[in-house]
């Protein structure tokens, strides 16, 4: 069946040319919606990363598939906020989460691009992988349908926090969208671990850019 091998593909070009006097805004259309996104050099989630273009661009493409409309959708690393941006264009709640060093730059580029939309106001909070989940996202009152992650696995102190919030997050019935650029063996076995933990299909490759875009649910017992 098509689900068993991924599809490849490849990113394109999606932003937008622009003379721009600022070196730090870049310009993207997705969905029908030019998004300028503000970044900044001091921190690596201030950055857009291929992840967010390949999976911004899958989220935009496979619709019919994984249809955001009014699903709950939990961003963790959001970084610059592009993916939630898009998230939010799709139509759905969006809560999009980072360090707090972040937060300020990602509060930004969120509520400029979102702002003069007809969509669902998206939320952004603090979250430190692993951190307080239990107090600040109980279970009982957060339930998402989708959690995505681009970009994540880069600072390798963090990936067993990493792992323990996916697994906090990914309650039966959420779906799990990763993509990550692949570079280092420490990747592929974090890619391992997941896969240990829950049920994993990887739906796109993206050769040019080394990315993969993973798909991962909760395992049936």
């Amino acid at each position: 069946s098509p689900t068993d091998s991924p599809v490849t593909l490849k990113i394109l070009q999606n932003w937008v040319p622009k003379i721009s006097h600022y070196f730090d805004k870049e310009h993207y259309t997705y969905a029908g919606h030019q998004i300028v996104i503000q970044e900044s050099i001091e921190h690596f989630g201030a950055v857009v990363w291929p992840g967010a273009l390949a999976l911004s661009q899958y989220l935009e493409s496979n619709q019919e598939q994984f249809n955001l409309k009014d699903k709950k959708v939990l961003e963790i690393g959001a970084g610059t906020g592009l993916v939630s941006i898009v998230a939010c264009i799709l139509g759905a709640y969006v809560t999009a989460t980072d360090l707090p060093e972040v937060l300020e730059n990602l509060s930004f580029n969120i509520s400029k691009n979102t702002r003069d939309m007809n969509t669902h106001k998206p939320e952004v909070r603090k979250l430190v992988w692993g951190e307080g989940l239990n107090e600040d996202f109980p279970v009982s009152t957060y339930r998402y349908d989708f959690i995505l992650a681009s970009d994540v696995v880069y600072h390798h102190t963090a990936l067993e926090a990493l792992l323990a919030t996916m697994a906090y997050f990914c309650q039966p019935g959420t779906v799990l969208l990763w993509a990550n650029k692949f570079r280092f063996s420490t990747d592929y076995e974090f890619l391992e671990k997941v896969s240990n933990i829950f049920d994993t299909t990887i739906l796109a490759e993206f050769p040019e850019s080394n990315v993969k875009l993973l798909k991962a649910t909760t395992r049936k017992n």
